[in-house]
């Protein structure tokens, strides 16, 4: 389910989920745990200073599993919960966080990187972006306010209304991305990323990434919609369940 490989100072937790890495409740809360162990092993910088978040060769994670979003109320309120307190637990790391987006990053995967610090994305026909919509899911005002940090009000609005999946050049183009990188070198150079970030002087290095990411987390204190309030009143609809269904007999 996750694969922890330390190096040095920096932890990588790897999705290990095959075939493509679907955040299932168990995997969502797996990675939650994993990254608070990772917070007690930074109280100490001698011991851990960043991490990054890698997944598949191939995929980075297919985003949340359509199997317990149309399964019933129970399953998608429980995973809508989880995966707001990994968003939360993300947003309020100690450390610097750098996402390997090893290949496909659509809608929930798009979400977790997007509150990382530095994302860099394999070259390639691979796609990222928010296709909510398209399946007839309700994005919501903090993914909307996240977006608009990194590519502007224009450019959310036309992501988040189309469903649109970027090819990486464009997601590149556009500041969804840092850096692009060959896929077989995408974690090699998150990881050189990640210890050139954990050899900054501590102190100034923290005061600043708490100022660069101080609008990011304003946007998780403001009041907005709960998840509990979304998770059961009309965000998974019948029309949600019909366009998923008929998605997965596509694909099948």
């Amino acid at each position: 389910m996750l694969e922890i490989i330390d190096h040095g100072l920096v932890r990588e937790v790897r999705l290990a989920q095959p075939p493509v890495n679907a955040l299932n409740r168990r995997l969502v809360e797996a990675l939650d745990e994993a990254l608070r162990t990772a917070e007690d092993l930074a109280m100490d910088p001698m011991r851990l200073r960043a991490v990054v978040l890698s997944g598949l060769p191939g995929v980075f994670s297919a985003g949340l599993d359509v199997r317990e979003v149309v399964e019933s109320d129970e399953s998608v309120r429980a995973l809508v919960l989880a995966f707001r307190a990994l968003q939360v637990r993300l947003v309020r790391s100690p450390f610097p966080v750098v996402a390997a987006i090893t290949g496909q990053c659509p809608a929930g995967a798009a979400v977790l990187a997007i509150l990382c610090d530095h994302r860099i994305m394999a070259r390639g026909e691979f796609r990222m972006g928010f296709s909510e919509v398209k399946v007839g899911l309700y994005p919501g005002q903090r993914l909307y306010r996240c977006l608009i940090r990194l590519v502007g009000i224009t450019q959310s609005a036309s992501m988040l209304t189309r469903g649109l999946m970027l090819a990486s050049d464009q997601a590149f183009a556009c500041g969804l991305v840092d850096e692009l990188s060959e896929p077989d070198q995408v974690i090699a150079r998150a990881l050189e990323l990640a210890h050139e970030l954990a050899a900054l002087p501590v102190q100034a290095y923290q005061k600043t990434r708490a100022l660069v990411r101080a609008d990011l987390a304003d946007i998780f204190d403001a009041p907005m919609e709960s998840p509990e309030h979304a998770s059961v009143t009309g965000w998974v609809t019948d029309e949600t369940r019909a366009l998923i269904k008929r998605a997965r007999a596509a694909r099948d």
